[in-house]
């Protein structure tokens, strides 16, 4: 077999002018189908009247053809160089054999052979091509919600198998039409091949159910916009599952909305129907713009303007906002501009808090019926539930503005990472917060959707079958499994459970060594070689069996070593001081010798003995763990300076904390390291003296960032004396701090170190699968 390297116009194995006949056997690897990819091939082939023949196999796209050399030297070239948009070609084996004497070209019926690994193409937002298509009256597909083409539409969300055909997708139940079925086999056509192809006349349909009354096709839509300018909240099945839909700029609806669901404060995503709707309530750079518009259509956070009239309770306490533009022929007909009908809409998931994203209609009338007062529904059914990705541009200097993660899924998965080393079969589970698993094989680690919280059974049960659906459809058995080492995760308690039943080898990793090893994957670093590694983060499981989240490792794939670590301290109630930050405020000022009193407003309104059973608590260390969590000092010192007592979901009170921060405040409160710990009582004796002097929050929020972030700095300098390595990992959810963030790497940039930060993933927990893969790949000896 040739490689790709040896493919070049001045190569000698074929003269410029070489007409002979030559027969090419191709195969190649990558996102290769559910792209165009045959129909490019036939016609490229036919372009160049070349003789041969086209098909998916198992593992990717197979060619053989025959022709003069010089137009097959042509042919190979423009394989590369003229791939279909959504194509990538990840491996390229080709060889020279006599002609075989074709007559013509042809597309052949897809091959399921043996099983290999195959890349899965995520689901593509409506092309310009559809778009117009969509709009235009003469058009056979005016307004149907589901129209699509080779180049847009679903593909994880409906695949059944591989290779990618019709006859296994979730779309096979739908018999085209003779006019579809000709688009379908018409070389020339944008829909040659186009595997979720359908039309008014013989594809999926909408209806809107409200009680006892039901209406289909236009009416349906018209009667869905009606109500969403009338106040109401519409469940509405999407691609990957059901969207709560209602007027962002009605503060009324929602508040109803927050109420129905029980989600009091965490932040709801809106959808804008274009980009100069976005521009009036946002601000928006052009790293923004380009992910906003990209064919995986995500959320991004962008900052609100000051003059926006979107409800201020889409994200009470913060000065950013989650917007993403239409993805869906449907979402397009619903959002389009009108008198009266509203800029933008809340999108947010459709579920009840903690519960997964839902998918199929009986399951929604059950668990959303008290939320939703409409249901806008269609019969094309989700084999994968996919929610919308959220992405935010990291806060670097002009030039340097890559895109982050903070949930990946949707446009996204199941695309792979690709790695430098072959694998084998590995199943990594995850962690309990925002869970995905990953399946390795070869060169890529494939790492599912975002799963969730596995907190309840519910969860647990998607989880389960979401992998055993990943193992089908990748066609993959795991040699061995690899988990977080906290005994009481429920991811933990299934790898365990799974290996025992099924006789495979376990491998846990530490969740802090997973974290760096992730994010060391994500910037292809070396085997072998060592990084420090700062992770902060709420909660992980140490080898200590103490509560670990304010780390400085240094790692490599294989191990680590535990450097340096933020001072412990305790957290009366356990995970109770998680969702009660007061509980860690108290603990903080009691280890710092301070008095409560000087904290009243944290504490006020508090019942007398609840604070007086903490303080035992902390007394006597009955139920209060320790923990060198970076992430509970946050929520900690946010209780003292904001008064917020409760929080209502993930580091709400830190999150809050930041954004108050005055990016014009240099000074720093002091933060040193003592041995091996970082100590942060010097640092809460500064801020309790201006809270005492009553500095305004916004003050003393960037005086604590910039102090952590100094001694940050100061930290991994003290290191590097001791050790070889020169990169400095950032991982843990803490680094979806965008001001900490900020801050350190400039530090950290300018006393020389090279940063790397995660890009493919999250730096949150949504990306522990991913290193705890490479992690037991490399543990078990590879």
């Amino acid at each position: 077999m040739a490689n790709l390297a040896d493919i070049s116009a001045g190569s000698t194995w074929v003269t410029a002018m070489d007409t002979s006949a030559r027969g090419v056997s191709i195969h190649i690897r990558g996102l290769v189908q559910g792209v165009g990819f045959r129909p490019f091939v036939y016609n490229l082939a036919s372009r160049l009247a070349l003789q041969g023949w086209v098909l998916n196999s198992a593992s990717g796209v197979n060619i053989e053809v025959d022709g003069p050399a010089a137009t097959l030297e042509e042919f190979i070239a423009s394989l590369h160089s003229q791939a279909p948009p959504l194509a990538r070609i990840d491996g390229f084996e080709m060889a020279w054999q006599p002609p075989r004497r074709f007559a013509g070209f042809e597309i052949r019926r897809s091959q399921a052979g043996e099983p290999d690994i195959q890349p899965v193409l995520p689901d593509v937002s409506i092309c310009s091509d559809c778009l117009a298509e969509l709009n235009d009256p003469d058009d056979r597909r005016y307004r149907y919600p589901f129209i699509n083409c080779t180049n847009c539409g679903p593909r994880y969300t409906i695949i059944q198998g591989i290779p990618y055909d019709r006859r296994l997708t979730t779309m096979e139940r739908f018999q085209m039409c003779p006019q579809c079925a000709a688009e379908y086999a018409d070389p020339s056509d944008r829909r040659f091949h186009a595997q979720p192809v359908a039309c008014p006349d013989c594809g999926p349909r909408v209806w809107l159910c409200a009680g006892e009354e039901r209406i289909e096709g236009e009416e349906a839509l018209q009667g869905t916009r009606s109500r969403l300018m009338q106040g109401q909240i519409i469940g509405i099945r999407g691609l990957g599952g059901f969207h709560l839909a209602c007027d962002a700029t009605d503060s009324a609806a929602v508040r109803r909305l927050r109420q129905r669901k029980h989600r009091p404060h965490k932040p709801l995503a809106v959808m804008m129907p274009d980009l100069e709707t976005v521009k009036r309530h946002c601000l928006v750079s052009e790293a923004e713009f380009g992910l906003l518009t990209s064919r995986a259509r995500p959320i991004v956070i962008l900052g609100r303007r000051p003059d926006s009239d979107l409800a201020l309770e889409l994200a009470p306490g913060q000065n950013t906002i989650g917007v993403m533009l239409p993805y869906t022929p449907l979402h397009v007909l619903i959002m389009q501009p009108a008198p009266g009908f509203p800029e933008a809409l809340v999108m947010t998931s459709g579920n009840r808090s903690e519960e997964p994203l839902i998918v199929d209609d009986e399951e929604a009338f059950d668990r959303l019926r008290g939320i939703a007062d409409a249901f806008l529904l269609h019969d094309r059914e989700i084999q994968h539930r996919c929610d919308d990705s959220v992405t935010r541009v990291l806060p670097l200097e002009a030039g340097r503005a890559p895109a982050c993660f903070i949930r990946r899924s949707r446009g996204y998965a199941p695309d792979p990472v690709r790695l430098p080393w072959d694998l084998p079969g590995i199943l990594a589970v995850g962690g309990e917060l925002k869970n995905t698993y990953c399946l390795t094989r070869g060169p890529y680690a494939f790492i599912s959707q975002h799963i969730g919280d596995l907190k309840n059974n519910e969860t647990l049960e998607v989880f389960e079958a979401g992998i055993r659906g990943f193992e089908e459809l990748l066609r993959v058995r795991p040699a061995f499994i690899a988990f977080d080492l906290h005994p009481d995760y429920l991811s933990t308690q299934y790898a365990l459970h799974r290996a025992t039943e099924e006789s495979l080898p376990a491998i846990g990793i530490q969740h802090h060594h997973a974290h760096i090893a992730a994010c060391m994957a994500d910037n292809c670093v070396a085997a072998g070689e060592s990084v420090i590694g700062v992770v902060f983060d709420g909660t992980g499981y140490g080898t200590d069996g103490t509560i670990w989240g304010g780390e400085f490792l240094l790692c490599d794939y294989r191990q680590f070593e535990r450097l340096a670590f933020l001072a412990p301290f305790r957290l009366p109630g356990g995970d109770s001081a998680v969702a009660h930050p007061w509980r860690t405020a108290l603990s903080l000022m009691a280890a710092a010798g301070l008095p409560a009193s000087d904290a009243y407003a944290t504490f006020s309104g508090l019942a007398v003995e609840e604070i007086a059973t903490v303080q035992r608590q902390l007394e006597c260390g009955i139920n209060a763990p320790l923990t060198s969590s970076i992430g509970r000092l946050f929520d900690g010192v946010a209780a003292l300076v904001t008064g917020r007592q409760h929080i209502t979901y993930e580091a709400q009170a830190a999150i809050e904390f930041e954004a108050l921060a005055d990016p014009d405040e240099t000074e720093t409160y002091p933060m040193d390291l003592a041995g091996e710990r970082l100590e942060w009582r010097s640092l809460l004796h500064a801020l309790n003296v201006d809270l005492r002097a009553g500095l305004t929050p916004n003050v003393i929020s960037a005086r604590f960032h910039n102090g952590v972030s100094s001694a940050i700095l100061r930290t991994c300098l003290h290191l590097q004396r001791h050790t070889s390595a020169g990169a400095v990992a950032l991982s843990g959810g803490v680094w979806q701090n965008h001001t900490l963030l900020r801050k350190t790497v400039a530090a950290l940039e300018s006393a020389g170190f090279k940063i790397l930060l995660h890009r493919q993933v999250p730096a949150n927990d949504g990306g522990l699968s991913l290193g705890q893969a490479v992690a037991a790949y490399h543990i078990a000896g590879n």
